[in-house]
């Protein structure tokens, strides 16, 4: 779907958040069955019950402006979820393989070096997308303006008496 305004960009980014979303809820109650501690069964769970609460609200979303919730499958989530799924099945790790990585203080070190070095990019990242979306609210605003505008000096042509 190629986004002609403003609002369909809005309506077709809400509908990727929708998909992503019930994507989620639907993969969620698997990865609490394959979860290895209470702790992190829990975090799941609690991340299924708020999931569910975005959903919601995206519903009365959709129901305010009265558009279609379903649009294309959100590929992004259909990935992660893939990948989550594939982790979950790969069963055929020798236990002291697992042993080794687990006791691997360098490994996890430059793991934790990758993981913040991924925080930043995404901090990096949520910044120029912040940016853009003001640029582009500002601009939504703007061509909006300059249509109202040409509507009035076309309105304003065509009600003058012919001299």
């Amino acid at each position: 779907m190629k986004s002609s305004s403003l609002k369909d960009l809005y309506v077709e980014q809400l509908q990727d958040l929708y998909s992503a979303e019930n994507q989620l809820i639907k993969a969620l109650p698997k990865m609490v069955e394959a979860a290895s501690s209470d702790e992190l069964r829990t975090s799941i769970e609690e991340h299924l019950e708020k999931t569910k609460q975005h959903a919601a609200r995206l519903e009365k979303i959709f129901d305010r402006i009265g558009e279609d919730r379903k649009g294309k499958k959100c590929k992004g989530m259909e990935g992660l979820i893939k990948e989550a799924s594939e982790v979950i099945e790969d069963d055929e790790m020798e236990e002291e393989v697992k042993a080794t990585l687990l006791g691997d203080r360098e490994a996890a070190a430059l793991l934790e070096q990758t993981l913040e070095e991924e925080k930043e990019a995404d901090e990096t990242l949520t910044e120029i997308a912040e940016q853009i979306n003001v640029e582009a609210i500002e601009g939504g605003a703007e061509e909006e303006e300059e249509q109202v505008s040409s509507r009035r000096k076309t309105a304003g042509r065509r009600s003058k008496p012919a001299a």
